[in-house]
């Protein structure tokens, strides 16, 4: 699917047959890619189908990069269909586990909240901003829903203000602030014959779906390739003519920082980093009939590894790791 595609236009049944064949073909990805399949069988409302890819992935021998997420995905998605009691345990398995990803968390604590059990959802959504966020300095872009669903439940069930709903309102970034977005009274507003009323609440709505559109949407991105230190040396080993194309790994990493700061200042969008490795880029130019040493093949092999949701967000946060590998925060390496 077209990154520019209208989600109504979007056949989701032949999204998700495309999406399971490519999976086959690239089983190291297949995680990434069953996931997108099954959101597509859940959009198509053929939840039992989307139930059995999260189940082919839970059985598989393959370590899962985010076991959590498909526990938490499975759950939310039998509850949809009528599997309440097992929806629940495995909600109730999640929260046990404590895991140190956001992502489930979000995901457990959403669908408590659709189905208005509040304080479980409160519950789950505090579990998570304690164990995740107590002493970090700045909130990762991942944790931020916990700290809007923590916000949006606290509002619905009447609770004041702590100090975790104003650290939402400081990474709150939209105009309409998050006290607006999550006042319960606002679907009255809908009813009302005042076009004042009316205009203002359109208003918040369309911030609102902003909101949602940014969290949920998983663009393709324009993607730099990032050779590790020892990928880079075994690839110029094995083919010495691209050595024009990486004089030194220092040159290398610089050089993708410099891109990407100059595609950033020209208002590209959605930039992001694809680590390569040797094995992967070797079965891509036979894939494409080519030999490695073909310099022309390196950014297309960037572009197919993205559109297998091979690409790390860029930049990262200032205290996150930098991308280089090196160990250090961002801000002190290359975002210095």
């Amino acid at each position: 699917m077209r990154p520019d595609t209208p989600a109504e236009n979007v056949d989701h049944t032949a999204e998700a047959a495309r999406l399971e064949r490519t999976a086959g073909l690239y089983p190291e990805d297949a995680e990434a890619l069953l996931l997108r399949a099954a959101a597509h069988l859940e959009l198509s409302g053929d939840r039992p189908a989307a139930a059995a890819l999260y189940d082919r992935l839970l059985a598989s021998d393959a370590e899962l990069e985010s076991p959590y997420l498909v526990r938490a995905l499975k759950a939310s998605n039998l509850w949809e269909y009528g599997h309440e009691a097992e929806a629940r345990a495995i909600i109730d398995g999640i929260r046990a586990a404590a895991p140190r990803d956001p992502a489930p968390w979000v995901i457990v604590g959403e669908s408590l909240e659709a189905h208005d059990e509040l304080e479980q959802a409160h519950e789950t959504f505090t579990e998570a901003v304690r164990l995740l966020l107590t002493d970090v300095p700045e909130p990762p872009a991942a944790a931020h829903p916990l700290l809007f669903g923590r916000h949006r439940v606290r509002r619905m069930l009447g609770a004041a203000h702590d100090e975790w709903d104003a650290l939402a309102d400081t990474v709150h970034s939209l105009p309409v602030t998050l006290d607006e977005l999550h006042d319960p009274k606002r679907v009255w507003s809908l009813g009302s014959e005042n076009p004042a009323e009316l205009e203002a609440e359109i208003s918040r709505l369309r911030a609102e779906v902003g909101a949602y559109r940014t969290a949920l949407s998983r663009p393709f991105p324009v993607a730099v390739l990032h050779w590790p230190a020892d990928e880079l040396t075994e690839l110029l080993e094995a083919y010495p003519s691209l050595a024009a194309e990486y004089p030194s790994h220092e040159e290398h990493l610089a050089a993708i920082e410099a891109a990407l700061r100059e595609l950033a200042s020209s208002g590209t969008p959605n930039l992001g980093i694809v680590p390569g490795t040797v094995p992967s880029y070797e079965a891509f130019a036979a894939s494409e009939g080519t030999t490695p040493d073909d310099a022309d093949l390196l950014p297309q092999y960037a572009t197919t590894l993205a559109a297998r949701g091979r690409a790390l967000p860029w930049p990262p946060q200032r205290s996150a790791p930098c991308w280089c590998g090196s160990g250090r925060a961002y801000g002190e390496c290359h975002g210095a």
